[in-house]
Parts: C-alpha cells; sequence; structure tokens
C-alpha cells in the first residue's frame, strides 16, 4: 500500500465515489438556483440578498463546529449534515413543483442549507486525516478537490439538457436530483470507517478553553495565521462574483436572437467553464500532491484569479468569457486547495477541527458581506462593474500581502 496515496485506503474510496455523485447532484442545483431566483426578482440585489442567507451561518456556526466535532464522532455528524441538506433539496423540488416557491422561501432555505453545511464541510475536512492518517492528507486533499471540480463541470452540463428539453419543470427535476445524490453519499458513510481517528482527551475542558487553545496555536504559527487572514480578500471581493452569472448570461453576453432556454443554458456553459478550470488546477495537484514549493503555486494561483477576474468584467464575447473563467477556476482551486494543505500540514491532528474551522470562519465572516456589497454594487452602478471592482482590491490585496510578507509564498509543508 502506498501510504502517501489516499485511494489506497478503502474507506477513502468508498466515500470519494459516494461524495462525487452527490456533488453533481450539488452542483445542479447552484446552477438552477440564482436563475430560479432571478426569474422571480429580475434584480441583481436578491442575488447578493440569497448568498448572504447562505452564507451568514458559517459566521455563527463554524467556530463552534471546529470544537464540537473533536468532541464527537466526526462520521456522523458529516451523516446527520448530510442529511439535512438532502431535506432542503427535496423540499425546494416540492415548492418549485408546486408553484408555491417565493424569493424568501429561498432565502429562508438558503439559510437552513448553510448552517448544515457550516457543520458538514468542518467535519469532512478533519475527517481526512481519520480516513487516510496523515501522510496522504495532500493526497486526499487534491483528490477531494478534483470530484468537486469534476462536479462542477459534470453539474451545470446535466443542468443544461433539463433546461432545454424539460422548460418550466426543468429546475424542479434539477432540485430533485439533488436530493436523490444525496444517497449515495450516505450509503457509503454507513459502510466506511475511520482507522485513524483519535479519541478525545479524557480530560474534560470547556468548549471555551479549547476554542482559546486552537486560537493560540494559531497565532504562534506565523504561516497558518497569514494564511487564515489572507483568504478573506477574495471572500469579502472575488469569490461572491459566481452569484452575478445570471445577470451576465442574460445581459452583458447577450445575443440577438436569445430565448429564455438559450439564456439558461449559456449560464450552465459559463458556471461549467469555470468548473473546466478548476478541474484542471485540482488534477495537477492531485497528480503532484507531493510538490514542495506549495507557497509559490499559492501566490501563482492568487494572482491568476485576480487577473482573469479582471479581464472577464471587460468581456463582451461569450467565447472569450468563458475562457478567462477557465483561468478564474484555476486560480480560485489552487489557492484554495494549497491553503487547506499547508493549514491541514502544519497542524496537529488533536488540533485540526480548531484551526480548520477557524480557516473557514475567516471565510465565512466576510462572505455574507462580501455578497451584500457585489450586489449593492451591481445593483448600483452595473455587474461588470461590481466584479471589476472586486478583482482589483483582490490583485492589489495579494500583491501588499506577498511583498509584505514573503513567508507565505517560501512555504513548502
Amino acid at each position: 500500500m502506498n501510504e502517501t496515496n489516499a485511494l489506497s485506503y478503502r474507506d477513502f474510496r468508498l466515500f470519494w465515489g459516494g461524495q462525487f455523485v452527490s456533488l453533481i447532484g450539488t452542483w445542479m442545483q447552484n446552477t438552477v438556483l440564482p436563475l430560479l431566483a432571478y426569474h422571480l426578482t429580475s434584480q441583481p440585489i436578491y442575488l447578493g440578498i440569497i448568498g448572504f442567507a447562505s452564507a451568514v451561518p458559517g459566521l455563527l456556526f463554524t467556530l463552534p463546529a471546529g470544537v464540537l466535532v473533536e468532541k464527537t464522532d466526526k462520521r456522523k455528524v458529516v451523516i446527520y449534515m448530510q442529511g439535512v441538506m438532502m431535506l432542503q433539496a427535496f423540499a425546494m423540488a416540492y415548492l418549485t413543483f408546486s408553484g408555491l416557491v417565493t424569493i424568501w422561501y429561498i432565502v429562508g432555505l438558503s439559510f437552513v442549507l448553510g448552517a448544515a453545511s457550516a457543520f458538514e464541510l468542518t467535519a469532512r475536512q478533519a475527517m481526512l486525516a481519520d480516513i487516510v492518517g496523515s501522510k496522504a492528507i495532500p493526497s486526499a486533499i487534491a483528490l477531494n478537490s478534483s470530484i468537486f471540480n469534476g462536479a462542477r463541470v459534470l453539474g451545470p452540463s446535466l443542468t443544461a439538457p433539463f433546461l432545454l428539453l424539460l422548460h418550466d419543470q426543468a429546475i424542479g427535476w434539477a432540485f430533485f436530483a439533488n436530493g436523490v445524490s444525496y444517497l449515495f453519499v450516505l450509503v457509503s458513510l454507513l459502510f466506511m470507517k475511520t482507522r485513524f481517528s483519535i479519541a478525545p482527551e479524557s480530560e474534560k475542558r470547556s468548549l471555551v478553553s479549547d476554542f482559546v487553545e486552537g486560537q493560540k496555536f494559531i497565532r504562534s504559527s506565523p504561516v497558518v495565521f497569514l494564511l487564515i487572514l489572507i483568504v478573506t480578500i477574495p471572500s469579502f471581493f472575488g469569490f461572491p462574483f459566481g452569484q452575478l452569472m445570471p445577470v451576465f448570461a442574460s445581459e452583458v453576453l447577450r445575443g440577438v436572437h436569445d430565448t429564455a432556454a438559450a439564456v439558461d443554458a449559456r449560464n450552465s456553459f459559463l458556471i461549467t467553464a469555470q468548473g473546466v478550470g478548476a478541474l484542471l488546477a485540482a488534477v495537477f495537484l492531485a497528480v503532484f500532491s507531493s510538490l514542495r514549493r506549495k507557497g509559490l503555486f499559492l501566490m501563482i494561483g492568487q494572482l491568476a484569479f485576480a487577473a482573469a477576474l479582471i479581464g472577464f468584467s471587460f468581456a463582451l464575447d461569450p467565447t472569450i468569457a468563458s475562457l478567462l473563467l477557465v483561468i478564474v477556476g484555476w486560480g480560485v482551486v489552487t489557492q484554495l486547495a494549497l491553503t487547506n494543505t499547508i493549514i491541514q500540514l502544519s497542524t496537529p491532528d488533536g488540533m485540526r477541527g480548531r484551526v480548520i474551522s477557524t480557516y473557514f470562519w475567516a471565510q465565512s465572516a466576510v462572505a455574507p458581506f462580501g455578497s451584500l456589497f457585489i450586489g449593492y454594487l451591481a445593483q448600483q452602478f452595473d455587474t461588470p462593474t461590481a466584479v471589476r471592482v472586486g478583482g482589483i482590491i483582490c490583485l492589489l490585496g495579494y500583491v501588499l500581502v506577498h511583498i509584505m510578507k514573503p513567508t507565505i509564498r517560501e512555504a513548502v509543508a
């Protein structure tokens, strides 16, 4: 057995396969949800409100989740939260099929999904070491990223035929397909084991003292602290651009003879293009999971993301826009996957849940307000300007941080 290759472990293969099917459904829902909201309102600000509703639970729950998952069975946490997410998808399908759906139902159910995701994501990331051990963590993170982004290509691609062939019923069927897809990951979780899990310390301590201990470790580790700090820049100014994709598809990149189905299919195509770039990055990182200059590649990913995002804001041709989105997707995954890897390899096993939850909280804490900020700019000015401003701020922030703190790009963990 190759101890550094996560696929050598039977339990990881089970989870990896089930998660892949589930993620395809997730990306189908991610594709049609903004479309449904935009069809109901025709106002970009509501896309920002939905982004806020789905992201704000991360601000509220991610930090306590990091402490709690270290005191319980992480696998069970993932099972329970995946079940909640499945029910959310079926609820969206029912509301859409019945014609009862409103923008405020979407906002409320987005909050439910965000709350479940805050616990599930923290537990799932901390669980990787329990499945494959610390030696295979880089491989496991890269492989997880590859299926996430493979689904990011397949999900929107499968959604396009739904939209073109099923017309008014397409969005409801996409939600239903997502609900069914959760069954695959739930079955895989029931059959897998966490053979490398470490029993919680017998000493009973309060949640507050455990949390404080985790924060002390982060402050004492310059690389971990800086990585957590820098991720807030794109989380506020850059990543929320994706929620405005329906506006690009229907207005910015509008064709002369557009139909509603053609616009929806273009939206799916743009999301697919970003997914292609993300998949390329994930596959590269999976193949070269042992690369040493992780910090340098992290910086390249950050700069590529910001530059391509600025270019995308100027694009008026769908082909050029799609090519730029490939680079955007590559940059997003390169920076996030390498940040996650460096943090996990720099953190002791008994503290991983608390440190990873702080990293995800750093994204979650600013993401809701970033969604509102980008949505507000798009409403007050126009959508390309909103994305352009975010990309320029990201680029300036990255350059400033790397000039002042070269420690990051020198990281080799």
